[in-house]
């Protein structure tokens, strides 16, 4: 009976599988090789666009606050680029990033943005009419002539992650008192940490810090539906933790909570605690926000590496953390993962292999696209500001270099 159906059948199914072939086969074939394509024409049209790295050197007096950065960084938020669907299916065309950078070269302490060349003349002009006192120089990439030699040196890398969900600020320039532009004795930046730490690099290290950001765009489809471009997963996500502590129905907007067999509705009682939550992140969610991925690396030759110093470019940044909001942590495994046993990784060949792919990102300022390609997070511009903003007089790190006079016009009455 079933020899004689599978005879009777299968036939019938082969037949209707070929006659269908010219139906199924494109769409099955465009399945499979349009992610592949997608990859290629992004990959090319990457490769086609030419970066610059500019250098910004400070003035001795430096009195501007993190708004200022805040207000630049505005300016990077650049949702277009990727224009149509052509454009960004068939040509590859992808919205900007851009590449803020500190990086302590034997001890000097430079600021730089990497950016697309077309570019270069408004990140300037942005950055100048903030701050009037810097020097921006077009500069050679620092980072092109390291090459990683396992055998002459040593190298730790990591890519920083959020403690908590997105939506959970972390400890800004504003929590720290420095919106009202205090006085510089009486000023506590939380980016002093860092500054020092990288001065503090001895010879033959290098330490480098790489803030890749781009604007967030809130165009992911909605989970269980096929068409929605609507969906905010960041808003929705501060919406849900605001809900959660007002005990909220998201549906009637009821704050509060019935007793059990009675009508009467219970509103709940804040502590100071919830009630700071839940205003940072009100404001947190005000700000222009971006995608951003942080990848940070020490690493010397093998005489004078400093294992102390990989918990000292971690710890420069427990500054931004609080118990309730949000932090920083390392995490290394993706480019220095460690090892149990000798066996694991035979004369260090896997090490070795994920901090030549971390440099190579480095180098590349690849993090939203191959071919180094890491998990990022969203900070709001004010966030951003802190972790990357021009330090005033209360960073002194001796080998910080500053401008040492100001630039003037000038005089007018000047003999001809």
């Amino acid at each position: 009976m079933v020899e004689e159906l599978i005879s009777t059948v299968l036939p019938v199914i082969i037949l209707i599988v070929l006659q269908t072939a010219p139906i199924w086969v494109p769409f099955f074939l465009l399945l499979i090789f349009w992610p592949k394509w997608v990859k290629y024409v992004q990959a090319d049209f990457i490769f086609s666009q030419e970066h610059k790295l500019l250098q910004i050197k400070l003035p001795k007096e430096m009195m501007k606050s993190p708004l200022s950065m805040e207000l630049f960084l505005t300016t990077l938020h650049q949702t277009g680029g990727e224009g149509s669907w052509y454009d960004k299916y068939w040509l590859g065309k992808t919205r900007a990033w851009f590449s803020l950078e500190m990086a302590s070269i034997e001890g000097n302490v430079g600021f730089y943005i990497w950016t697309r060349k077309g570019m270069k003349g408004f990140i300037e002009t942005s950055l100048y009419a903030q701050y009037p006192g810097i020097e921006i120089h077009e500069v050679p990439d620092y980072a092109l002539p390291i090459n990683f030699n396992k055998d002459s040196m040593k190298m730790w890398a990591a890519d920083l992650q959020l403690t908590k969900d997105d939506a959970y600020p972390i400890k800004t320039y504003i929590d720290y008192g420095l919106d009202k532009d205090p006085k510089e004795e009486f000023k506590v930046d939380p980016i002093a940490p860092v500054i020092e730490y990288l001065g503090s690099i001895g010879a033959n290290q290098q330490a480098w810090i790489q803030i890749i950001v781009r604007a967030y765009k809130a165009d992911k489809l909605k989970p269980g539906t096929l068409f929605s471009m609507k969906y905010d997963p960041l808003k929705e996500g501060a919406q849900k933790i605001i809900n959660e502590m007002m005990v909220r129905d998201p549906k009637t907007k009821v704050v509060g909570k019935k007793k059990e067999g009675e009508d009467k509705v219970e509103k709940p009682v804040l502590t100071k605690g919830e009630q700071d939550v839940i205003v940072a992140i009100e404001r947190n969610m005000t700000k222009l926000q971006f995608e951003v991925g942080i990848r940070v690396m020490y690493f010397g030759k093998s005489d004078f590496y400093n294992p102390s110093n990989i918990s000292g470019l971690t710890g420069s940044w427990k500054q931004y953390s609080s118990d309730i909001l949000n932090g920083f942590k390392p995490n290394s495994e993706n480019y220095s993962p460690s090892f149990s046993y000798p066996w694991q990784d035979f004369r260090g060949i896997r090490l070795a292999k994920s901090l030549e792919e971390a440099l190579e990102g480095y180098k590349r300022r690849s993090f939203f696209f191959p071919p180094v390609k890491g998990k990022g997070f969203v900070l709001s511009s004010e966030e951003l500001a802190t972790i990357f903003h021009f330090p005033g007089q209360v960073s002194q790190a001796p080998t910080f270099t500053r401008i040492l006079s100001k630039k003037s016009e000038a005089p007018s009455n000047l003999p001809i």
